[in-house]
């Protein structure tokens, strides 16, 4: 019996596979024990209670409200958030940008098919970190004073105190509107998509993105005038800028690094 089962081999090598795993949790559980114990011999403690604790180091830019007496967990709560913004901005601007330079090298013009050529090629083969240490030293080094403040676009300021831009002031019911345009445009977008199939535009559903857009501008609309939404504009008051939006110059170098770079590969 024992030998029978001793030479099936499908047994030897779940039997085998099941060894090892336990082997490898029983080392495991071994390594977390011992750890834990010289730990608390040294008086050194373990476990997640320091996400309590007050962080006490201060956070630039941050989307959601942010204070150095909040806890590490909110600063980790407000890292996450400002990375899904850096992420969701530069996924839609080197979109866009990486639209404009394939268009051109499709261009029939021969100077605008080799710029975007140039370009591309010259991005390509650049490694991602020099054009983020490139942009960071501009943007750090060779701005003006705010006194002094590039304003290439009303409401927009470019200094070494940081790039200042218009932003919209939200409440709790603007908020809503918000999460209610995004809900209804992509909404009736997955249903052009389920009844016009993946990829493809029949020429009977025009009504439904002639829908999904005109109920984004309409929501859009009633975003912007309603009361709880205000466009704060930045204004030079003493030596300093107040409203708006700040962009430190290392966020913003980021951002235009990470957009060029990955424009060139879009485009």
């Amino acid at each position: 019996m024992i030998s029978a089962v001793l030479d099936n081999r499908r047994f030897r090598s779940w039997g085998g596979q099941i060894l090892l795993l336990g082997g490898f949790a029983a080392l495991l559980l071994w390594l977390v024990n011992n750890t834990v114990t010289n730990l608390d011999a040294r008086g050194i403690k373990v476990g997640f209670d320091f996400l309590w604790r007050r962080a006490n180091f201060p956070i630039s830019e941050s989307v959601l409200p942010y204070d150095p007496s909040d806890s590490f967990l909110w600063a980790y709560v407000t890292g996450v958030g400002n990375t899904l913004v850096i992420s969701a901005l530069a996924i839609f601007l080197s979109t866009a940008l990486g639209l404009l330079v394939g268009l051109a090298r499709r261009s029939k013009h021969p100077l605008t098919s080799g710029v975007a050529g140039v370009f591309v090629t010259t991005m390509r083969n650049m490694p991602l970190i020099v054009h983020l240490l490139f942009w960071y030293a501009l943007a750090t080094t060779t701005l003006p004073a705010p006194r002094e403040a590039y304003n290439p676009l009303p409401g927009v300021f470019l200094s070494l105190r940081g790039f200042y831009i218009p932003a919209l002031d939200l409440d709790a019911s603007a908020w809503a509107v918000v999460g209610l345009v995004i809900a209804v445009t992509f909404g009736t977008w997955r249903l052009r998509r389920h009844m016009t199939g993946i990829g493809q535009w029949h020429d009977r559903h025009p009504v439904l993105a002639l829908l999904g857009l005109t109920a984004a501008v309409a929501l859009g609309a009633a975003l912007l005038l309603q009361p709880g939404a205000v466009v704060s504009f930045p204004e030079m008051r003493g030596f300093n800028f107040t409203g708006g939006l700040r962009l430190s110059p290392e966020f913003a170098a980021l951002m235009l690094g990470l957009v060029i770079y990955t424009s060139a590969f879009i485009g």
